[in-house]
């Protein structure tokens, strides 16, 4: 079982590096179009829909390591200074999700261009903001394979 956990937390971590940098992409493609008045292409929608995929995977990963280590009967995040970081952690990322796929379907349904631009920049910046805040920064930044 001890594979399972290592194989999901690495994973896990993986993961996050893909939701960093794609949201980063998001914001590269979106940030300039505001102001130069450039039509909403497919090029531009790419970032937003893998960003919010990659939120979505971590998610997913998330769930299911918190799900194996309660069935487990590990405590998790072990040497967290903040007691109820769990719950943090755990309510964030459901809340990152949200705010992503909200971003994402707004942007989608936004009448004008620059409009797209706004929509994905802003819910993107909101999600990005709620994924720093979740990250257990005392942790190692890089975990492969390791428990």
């Amino acid at each position: 079982m001890a594979t399972v956990y290592a194989v999901l937390l690495t994973l896990h971590n993986i993961n996050r590096w893909l939701v960093l940098v794609t949201g980063v992409w998001t914001l590269i493609r979106a940030v300039p179009g505001i102001r130069r008045r450039s039509p909403f292409t497919p090029a531009d929608r790419r970032p937003l829909t893998a960003f919010t995929g990659t939120v979505h995977l971590q998610l997913i990963l998330g769930l299911l390591l918190y799900a194996f280590l309660g069935m487990q009967g590990a405590p998790v995040f072990a040497g967290a200074s903040n007691v109820g970081f769990q719950w943090q952690h755990l309510g964030l990322g459901v809340l990152a999700a949200i705010t992503a796929t909200v971003g994402s379907a707004l942007s989608r349904r936004t009448p004008t261009d620059q409009g797209k631009f706004r929509v994905a920049t802003t819910w993107t910046a909101v999600t990005l903001l709620l994924v720093l805040l979740l990250i257990p920064w005392w942790r190692p930044l890089v975990r492969l394979f390791t428990v």
